[in-house]
């Protein structure tokens, strides 16, 4: 046994090359030397790839876009209540059981939605995006849109009283509703006077007291009669400025119109804005104050603006309207005149679109459908 220590692997071959690797007598090139701290191109393709998607998901969760999600919004039935109140409540004067249902339809507008959430509402086939400019003034905070929506909504509530009490007979006088600050009748009127003449006229509305003064000029004076509560009637002369619209006489008030009657109506519906639910509380004042059920007992939904004289008017996102009133089980619709083409064409199946111009319109062919008559509809 040799006392020699072990061989070490050789390094070389005979020909003093290093094992494992090739010359270039060999016909190739050394091997190439992989950095296994380097990614390959793939690598880097996937690593982009995770970024780009990771930003998408970020803008898409969390970025907000300029629109609007327009929808289908609740229902309310004017002829019931609300969180155990009376949408319509009658004091003073008698009031007859109702029947049935007139449901005043909403439309929801969802604003600050992301991405992601506008796709979705959007694929989902029940809402409509729009620019959010077409809703919100520039510079205009979200506070200032529901001001102002509350604030027509106010309107209409009056409107639909004075025309649900005009259509039955009640009368109608004019009334100064505001007073403009620093204005001629700063400090001679106050919201709620009752006013009897301008410059010698008497006026029988908000609309005679708009025409008198149409036909003024600035510098102008004039007398106003007027009545404050239980105090006499009162006469007070008032030099007109220049109107800020025009070149006539401005006085600073805004009429409107008020039913003289001995006893009230409240309307009582929190967080709906707008102006066009009036046509459905007029038609439900209509009906508590006479007798029989003025639908039938039939469910019936309706949307419109009213003014005091009773005028209906057209409102906007009639197709969502419509689809809201299928879903809470009506069988009729009140439309607006002036929004009858675009609601044949996206009403649901099975609800009946009946046309109307007028409170004195609505409240007829609601008589027809409880009595099972044809009355006048959309498309005819």
């Amino acid at each position: 046994m040799s006392d020699s220590p072990d061989k070490a692997a050789p390094t070389e071959d005979s020909a003093g090359r290093p094992v494992g690797t090739l010359s270039e007598h060999d016909g190739a090139k050394p091997y190439p030397v992989r950095d296994r701290r380097r990614l390959s191109r793939r690598g880097w393709t996937m690593v982009v790839s995770g970024l780009l998607v990771l930003t998408f998901a970020v803008l898409g969760a969390f970025v907000r876009v300029p629109y609007v999600a327009l929808g289908p919004g609740p229902t309310f039935d004017t002829l019931g209540a609300v969180d155990g109140t009376e949408v319509i409540k009658v004091e003073g004067e008698r009031t007859y059981p109702t029947g049935g249902e007139l449901r005043m339809t909403t439309v929801s507008l969802n604003d600050n939605i992301t991405m992601f959430g506008a796709l979705g509402m959007w694929l989902s086939g029940r809402y409509a995006l729009a620019p959010r400019e077409e809703y919100f003034r520039p510079g205009q905070s979200e506070e200032e849109v529901r001001k102002e929506n509350l604030r027509q909504f106010q309107d209409s509530q009056s409107n639909a009283e004075v025309a649900a009490l005009r259509e039955l007979g009640h009368p109608v006088v004019p009334v100064v509703d505001q007073v403009v600050g620093d204005s001629p009748a700063a400090d001679v009127l106050e919201p709620g006077d009752r006013i009897v003449k301008v410059d010698g006229r008497e006026v029988a509305d908000s609309e005679a007291v708009r025409e008198v003064l149409g036909g003024t000029r600035p510098g102008q004076t004039v007398s106003v009669t007027f009545k404050r509560g239980e105090e006499p009637e009162r006469t007070e002369s008032v030099t007109l400025a220049r109107h800020p619209n025009g070149s006539y006489g401005f006085l600073g008030i805004q009429p409107a119109d008020s039913a003289e009657v001995p006893f009230t109506v409240d309307i009582a519906l929190e967080d709906v804005g707008g102006p066009s639910a009036g046509l459905m509380f007029a038609l439900a004042i209509v009906d508590e104050l006479t007798p029989g059920q003025l639908t039938g007992g039939k469910h019936v939904a309706g949307t419109g603006t009213i003014d005091s004289k009773g005028n209906v008017g057209e409102i906007g996102g009639i197709t969502f309207k419509l689809v809201a009133a299928h879903e809470a089980g009506a069988t009729a619709f009140l439309v607006p005149e002036g929004n009858c083409d675009e609601a044949v064409a996206g009403a649901p199946e099975g609800l009946r679109l009946v046309r109307v111009a007028t409170l004195d319109d609505a409240v007829d062919a609601l008589e027809l459908l409880s009595q099972g008559r044809p009355a006048p509809s959309c498309g005819t």
